[in-house]
């Protein structure tokens, strides 16, 4: 069996899909490929006569593939493709089935791994996996431990004074949470279930090659999971008049549509809006099939009975429709219509197009559209076209129908006592009735659709005065969100909240708003433009409010335990390091139950053989996961050193101060 297990390796490692950059075999890809009938696998597998043999029965003349006896062999202990697969091994890491305990699946419903609860997190932007990463099915009670409410520390409020320490949260206080934003959303459940308006989220796309810092190598059901497990806390935040919007790509949207019709109910979903988020003309080189220049935008209510739909308005040019001057006077039937183009060559001072040609030659059809539009915005009471009303009243139909014999306006007085018009057949339409007032100008608007085309993604690098390598978005997209979902003082959240863009538009549309974001990125975070924005910011949406300055937030952060020895192992750089790291994690018992510390030791020169960074791997694995942070239960454990002004916060924060 040992030879066949090496022509098996040999067989997988033909295909590059299976082998790190590094020569370390992925064996969770292979798995995963296996479980989803990978037609490349099993051309693979059938080229060679040993595997075809061992994993294919044939019935009736057809091969049929065999994925499970293929998932037990390379879940084997004897398949050992490195070293450091083989000391898992040996410490006992598996099942009494000699199953890799992070590859057995169990149950599955509906997609793998649904009802299991994504551990950990990620410490740096760049961190990444090429492995899959693979959840583990933890205990009803380990789920109660890991999403139990979290101790708040280092806080301090930011306001036009500056910083101060703080020992009490306030009712309408804007707040960001710093830390794993599944456990901050269990967190927040205490103070904020049922009470937030809105919930905008733009979480990792799973592309693999977006710069996602919470390992974008994700297989789908993986993504799901983790997806999952937040949105479901989301809900149970969300007002019964509530809304959330996730924005997303191409690569997951079936996906995650699929899960949120499930989450919030299918009957709860209001559409999916596409986003036009970049220019064809900008791209250089033109991959296969149509330029990718769309996200979405799912809309999804808590109950959509109980939403408020407001409508928004979005500025577009000249409408061709309106080609049409009149010319009033007392009565009715002898207003006169004139032709727009007509009129705009007598406005211009011309006796004829002929004159006006003469005098700007090429130019002169620039010139007239520029000077049509011009025209039209400023008689809009007078410019008109005629259309077909929607949905006519019979006494709409009769006087369309009089009107096709007579050569003069009819008017007629609406059920609501306005004046409208009939003539030649149709309806009245006067273009002051497409002008609103936008961002504080007054515009010619169309009401908004599920496409997006009207905000500008130029620019946004310079919004907040921060900058975001990947998933930055425009302030201007989130007010246009929070115009159709929210009014002054409603309660919005947002939990991947990367550069702060949503907490800054909400903080100057005078929203009540909770952020969370893990990493820190320095003089980019949301910290630094949240202060940017008191200071009296001027980008973004800054004009179109009126935006002064002002206002404060709460800044906190979830109390580490094990998310100290996390970053510690993710910043050694050598075996020394790692030793008083391993020494200090076996003291306090922060490790998995999985380990027996004896088998460690046991093993000690299988250890020592391994790599610097097969090493922190390991030391990853055995950390428990479900104790990243300190526990709201233990605050007064003095092993953990809670200041007694965080001690305050946070039991101000859980109502319980």
């Amino acid at each position: 069996m040992a030879n066949f297990y090496e022509i098996v390796l040999t067989v997988l490692k033909s295909d590059e899909r299976f082998v790190a950059e590094d020569g370390t075999f992925l064996r969770n890809a292979v798995y995963e490929a296996a479980m989803k009938m990978d037609e490349g696998l099993i051309h693979l597998l059938l080229a060679n006569d040993e595997t075809r043999t061992r994993f294919f029965a044939e019935v009736d003349g057809i091969k049929v593939f065999d994925k499970m006896g293929f998932a037990w062999v390379i879940n084997n202990r004897q398949f050992l493709p490195d070293s450091y697969t083989r000391f898992k091994n040996k410490i006992g890491l598996v099942d009494g089935s000699e199953q890799m305990l992070s590859t057995s699946g169990g149950v599955e419903l509906i997609f793998p791994y649904k009802d299991c609860v994504l551990e950990g997190g990620q410490t740096r932007e760049d961190q990444k996996r090429q492995e899959i990463f693979y959840n583990e099915t933890l205990a009803p009670d380990e789920v109660d431990r890991l999403l139990y409410p979290k101790v708040l520390t280092n806080v301090c409020k930011y306001s036009a004074d500056g910083k101060k320490q703080v020992s009490e949260f306030r009712e309408k206080d804007n707040i960001i949470f710093r830390g794993n934003n599944l456990l901050a959303l269990a967190s927040m459940l205490r103070r904020f279930e049922g009470q937030v308006k809105c919930i905008y989220i733009d979480p990792p796309y799973n592309t693999g090659d977006d710069g996602f810092g919470y390992n974008d190598h994700f297989n789908h059901s993986t993504w799901l999971t983790f997806m999952k497990n937040r949105l479901e806390l989301a809900k149970r935040l969300l007002r019964s008049d509530g809304a959330i919007f996730v924005q997303i790509d191409h690569h997951e949207l079936g996906y995650i549509n699929v899960l949120m019709d499930e989450i919030f109910g299918i009957e709860n979903k209001v559409q999916i809006i596409a986003v036009k988020t970049a220019s064809p003309a900008g791209f250089k080189t033109v991959n296969p099939g149509p330029i990718d220049v769309t996200e979405y935008i799912l809309f999804y209510t808590k109950n959509k009975s109980a939403f408020r739909f407001k409508k928004g308005y979005v500025p577009v040019g000249y409408n061709k429709n309106y080609n049409l001057v009149l010319t009033r006077s007392e009565n009715v039937e002898d207003w006169e219509f004139t032709p727009i183009k007509e009129a705009v060559i007598r406005d211009a001072g011309f006796a004829s197009e002929k004159d006006a040609k003469k005098q700007y030659g090429d130019a002169w059809k620039v010139i007239l559209n520029h000077l049509i539009e011009e025209y039209a915005f400023n008689h809009a009471d007078n410019v008109v076209s005629i259309r077909d009303p929607h949905k006519p009243t019979d006494t709409v139909k009769r006087l369309m129908e009089q009107s096709k014999s007579v050569d003069h306006v009819l008017e007629y007085k609406r059920e609501d006592g306005t004046a409208a018009y009939i003539y030649h057949g149709g309806a009245l339409a006067f273009y002051s009735n497409k002008m609103r007032e936008i961002d504080g100008e007054p515009t010619v608007t169309e009401l908004l659709s599920d496409f997006w085309s009207h905000i500008s993604w130029a620019g946004i690098a310079r919004e907040g005065g921060v900058k975001l390598k990947n998933g930055k978005k425009p302030e201007k997209l989130l007010k246009q969100i929070f115009d159709i979902a929210t009014d002054p003082g409603d309660i919005v959240l947002d939990y991947h909240l990367g550069s702060g863009t949503t907490c800054a538009v909400a903080h100057k549309m005078g929203l009540q708003y909770i952020g969370c974001e893990q990493l820190d990125y320095g003089q980019n975070d949301v910290v630094v433009r949240l202060q940017n924005v008191i200071n009296g910011d001027t980008t973004g949406i800054s004009k179109a409010v009126n935006w002064q300055g002002g206002g404060s937030f709460v800044y906190c952060e979830l109390a580490k335990l094990n998310q100290t020895i996390v970053e510690e192992i993710e910043a050694a750089t050598d075996d020394a390091t790692l030793s008083d790291i391993y020494g200090s994690m076996i003291k306090s018992g922060f490790i998995s139950y999985k380990v027996n510390p004896a088998d460690i030791d046991a093993a000690a020169e299988d250890y020592a053989a391994l790599s610097l960074e097969d090493k922190k791997r390991f030391l990853m694995e055995i950390l428990d996961k479900n104790l990243l942070y300190v526990n709201y239960c233990d605050i007064d454990d003095e092993e953990f050193g809670i200041s007694d002004e965080d001690k305050a916060f946070t039991r101000s924060f859980y109502r319980e101060g």
